[in-house]
């Protein structure tokens, strides 16, 4: 997906890497969505998590959208036109509806419930997303992960895997990346993570292993949820310090709760992300713009779209203001 904001913030991010010791209760913060309109006549609105002032980066995961449940009757759905990344993996989540996806590396695929699309754009890759005909809701998640500077500059790329589900104490788990429950996926990844889909039954508690050295967001997709002690609801996303090696979620509803778990070890390097593209310097990011602008083989050119593409927003006027995740005690 695209970040379609005509006047996106330019960030230079990191993960603070003080000393955190082992704790047998994790330390969680709620972070709370700001509503961004993804542009045209109706505009469809998603739930952005990350980034924010609270903290930027959970692992190497740099950017969560959460949208709908959406009817595309009245809202028009999703209509993205090709537009390039950098430096980064998109990686595709649904709830329900469908989404048709083509790249500048040739993909043609779908994005279904419970199916994951996982496009690497290094270098250079670009994308076109589309909410079919025969969607009437949409529904999911669209994350972003930085990639590390070794691998910042990778070959295009795109996977899909479908996730085997995975029943334990009143919960069906779908890990998409990582290792939870069990189960790993085989999606390659350029840093630890972890990304899994839990569904909780109706006052179900599920108490899961998990890596101590890993951060963790729970990020509540329907019904109350308490991570550990601390009460989630809709939209919001719990952040669990690093240090604990078992997480307990409680769904406090009358209903299914469903949320989605990301996790991964402190993203230790400074970044800086503008738009749709990831680097390490104002120069990384001007240059791959200049290069969207006049059509450069960096991105390649999506085929089969029925539309322009994206024009790349104006630059800031502005020297990049360092922007951390707040120091771990």
């Amino acid at each position: 997906m695209s970040n379609v904001e005509t006047k996106p913030m330019e960030l230079r991010c990191g993960a603070s890497v003080d000393g955190e010791r082992p704790a047998t209760t994790p330390r969680v913060d709620v972070l709370t969505p700001r509503d961004v309109p993804l542009g045209g006549p109706r505009a469809m609105t998603v739930r952005r998590t990350l980034p924010q002032r609270a903290r930027t980066l959970i692992g190497a995961w740099c950017f969560a959208d959460h949208y709908g449940p959406d009817d595309v009757s009245a809202t028009g759905g999703m209509d993205v036109a090709p537009h390039p990344h950098t430096g980064l993996q998109t990686v595709s989540w649904l709830f329900s509806g469908e989404i048709e996806h083509r790249d500048s590396l040739g993909s043609h695929a779908f994005v279904r419930p419970g199916e994951l699309n996982l496009m690497t754009g290094g270098y250079g890759i670009s994308h076109s997303e589309v909410s079919t005909p025969r969607t009437t809701i949409l529904h999911g998640v669209q994350l972003w992960v930085a990639l590390p500077d070794e691998h910042r500059d990778t070959a295009r790329d795109f996977q899909h895997h479908v996730p085997e589900p995975v029943r334990i104490d009143g919960a069906e788990i779908r890990v998409f990346l990582g290792s939870l429950a069990g189960e790993t996926s085989p999606v390659r990844t350029f840093s630890p993570l972890l990304g899994a889909e839990i569904v909780l039954e109706p006052h179900a508690t599920v108490t899961l292993a998990v890596d101590p050295g890993f951060e963790h967001g729970l990020l509540v997709d329907q019904g109350d949820v308490r991570l550990a002690d601390v009460l989630l609801h809709r939209a919001e996303l719990g952040y669990a310090h690093p240090g604990i090696d078992t997480l307990t979620l409680t769904n406090e509803s009358d209903d299914i709760a469903r949320t989605v778990l990301l996790g991964g070890t402190p993203f230790e390097e400074e970044i800086v992300m503008w738009w749709n593209f990831i680097g390490r310097s104002h120069e990384d990011i001007a240059k791959a713009r200049e290069e969207w602008q006049n059509s450069s083989d960096r991105f390649g050119v999506v085929e089969g779209y029925a539309g322009n593409r994206l024009p790349a927003p104006a630059l800031p006027n502005a020297v990049i203001t360092p922007r951390r995740n707040p120091s771990r005690h």
